[in-house]
């Protein structure tokens, strides 16, 4: 049985590139005036974009942990503060959408739940690498890497009638926690290729409708899964940057 309401249209990649490129403006907003803070100290940038594909791991469909089955794309800016580690500050779009048809528990197969939804998300932390990455140096570095923070997005908030369908009611803000590993290496003398996976733990239990709140319509009927536990997304993909900026002096901090 499906259950997407009939107002509620599929994600597609055109819809999530035509959002991306909004979604940009406010980025690049954001970096023009960090860095005119900024461009008066001796550090390194880097500046570029990220690609890849978005799973969800919630109440509906299957619980594989990497299981990309969306596209997300994003923009990505660097400000290495030292050979070890960088502050770092991402904007991604990412669709998700999961089906208990593909699900390996029989529970959800017979209960054929699914949705669709976008998270639109600014994510702002500290990169680690294991080993110093000298983005200088004149040999080529590379580094596995660690990254964490603060994400705070945007997502469309759902609820399952009492027909069974999944209905749109309005959209949210919420926070996450990413927690990202990575390995970059530099291409040439100006660009770094890196490939990561990374887990966002959100703080909401309704990417997939099964705990809203807020609405009138809204009673403990209508919510179902496993309300206590939140639910999570998945980017899986590359990133490719280009540095500028005068040689650093580390020393400082």
């Amino acid at each position: 049985m499906r259950v997407l309401g009939q107002a509620y249209c599929r994600p597609n990649f055109i819809i999530i590139f035509a959002n991306f490129l909004g979604f940009m403006k406010h980025f690049a907003t954001a970096l023009l005036v960090f860095l005119a803070f900024h461009t008066s100290h001796s550090q390194t940038y880097e500046i570029g974009g990220l690609l890849g594909g978005s799973n969800y791991i919630g109440d509906v469909g299957p619980t594989t942990y990497i299981n990309p089955n969306n596209l997300a794309v994003g923009g990505m800016f660097r400000w290495n503060r030292s050979p070890r580690h960088s502050f770092r500050f991402t904007a991604m779009i990412a669709g998700l959408e999961s089906d208990d048809a593909d699900s390996k528990e029989t529970r959800r197969q017979q209960r054929g739940f699914s949705f669709n939804n976008s998270v639109k998300e600014l994510s702002l932390g500290i990169e680690y690498t294991f080993w110093e990455f000298n983005t200088h140096s004149v040999k080529p570095q590379n580094s596995p890497y660690l990254y964490t923070g603060i994400t705070y997005f945007n997502y469309e908030s759902l609820f399952l009638e009492r027909n069974n369908e999944l209905k749109k009611y309005g959209n949210a803000w919420s926070f996450a926690i990413p927690m990202v590993v990575g390995y970059k290496l530099t291409v040439g003398r100006y660009m770094v290729l890196g490939a990561e996976i990374g887990a966002r733990y959100t703080f909401t239990d309704n990417l997939d409708g099964s705990n809203p709140t807020g609405i009138k319509e809204g009673d403990p009927n209508l919510k179902f899964g496993n309300i206590n536990s939140n639910d999570w997304y998945v980017f899986t993909g590359i990133n490719l940057t280009v540095m500028f900026g005068k040689k650093p002096c580390f020393c400082t901090f």
